[in-house]
């Protein structure tokens, strides 16, 4: 039997959230005597789009800050020896983190909503079984990175190991970026081991066992040679702290 995958509700309620409030503008509106219908509509589209372009300029701003930054940082460097130090550390461990691009061999991952039938959906088939789910995508990732990949990048972003894969109904939302499907993953490192990586996960399998029951897309291609992007995000870092006091009994 087919292990049903998990359900893409718990992602969709923050959207349902923004389109009831949405919604209820546009009611006010109509009894003021606007057109429920277009309003309601022009209304979500708009919020969207101001959101994104919002979304671009704080990007640019970040970018730019992390810029002047570094050149602070050099400068500094330049007569404090433990800045220069620090600079120094931080170049080492660039790469490793993300911060610098990344070349070489690599398998990317396609993921697609299956096509609408023409006649509508089958008896007993759900609108959440003919479309990618956050769970998918994240089965992806983890499979990768367990494969040994040095580098990653979902669509035209490269991912680090605090990026965090957050569907909304059909959409993917990458650091504040939302795309539509087919979602694309590219991993830098042995593509054997890659492959043999996807091909051993549980997670994967049960997809592919929809990608044959309902025609979700799933293809896996080598490529000789990718260049993926560094990474340009914010980091919010989390650590753990020591405890003031030791348990009792500890020595």
């Amino acid at each position: 039997m087919m292990r049903v995958r998990r359900s893409a509700w718990g992602s969709i309620i923050p959207a349902l959230t923004l389109l009831a409030g949405t919604l209820f503008a546009a009611s006010a509106s109509t009894a003021r005597g606007t057109s429920l219908r277009d309003e309601g509509r022009t209304r979500v589209t708009d919020l969207i789009g101001d959101e994104q372009r919002g979304n671009r300029r704080e990007r640019a701003d970040y970018r730019r800050l992390r810029r002047d930054v570094d050149g602070l940082s050099r400068a500094a460097g330049r007569t404090d020896a433990r800045v220069k130090q620090a600079q120094g550390d931080a170049d080492r461990l660039a790469p490793a983190a993300g911060f610098t691009p990344a070349t070489g061999p690599a398998v990317r991952v396609t993921l697609d909503d299956a096509p609408q039938p023409p006649g509508g959906l089958p008896h007993g088939v759900r609108p959440d079984d003919i479309v990618v789910h956050q769970s998918d995508v994240q089965a992806v990732v983890n499979a990768l990175w367990a494969g040994g990949a040095h580098a990653m990048q979902i669509m035209d972003q490269r991912v680090i190991a605090t990026s965090a894969v957050r569907c909304v109904g059909n959409t993917l939302i990458l650091q504040g970026v939302v795309y539509s499907p087919p979602f694309r993953i590219t991993a830098a490192g042995d593509p054997a081991r890659l492959r043999a990586a996807l091909a051993a996960s549980p997670d994967i399998a049960i997809y592919r066992k929809y990608v044959r029951a309902y025609g979700l897309g799933y293809t896996v291609r080598t490529i000789a040679r990718a260049e993926l992007p560094a990474y340009t995000g914010n980091i919010h870092m989390k650590h753990a702290t020591v405890p003031t006091e030791a348990p009792a009994g500890a020595h």
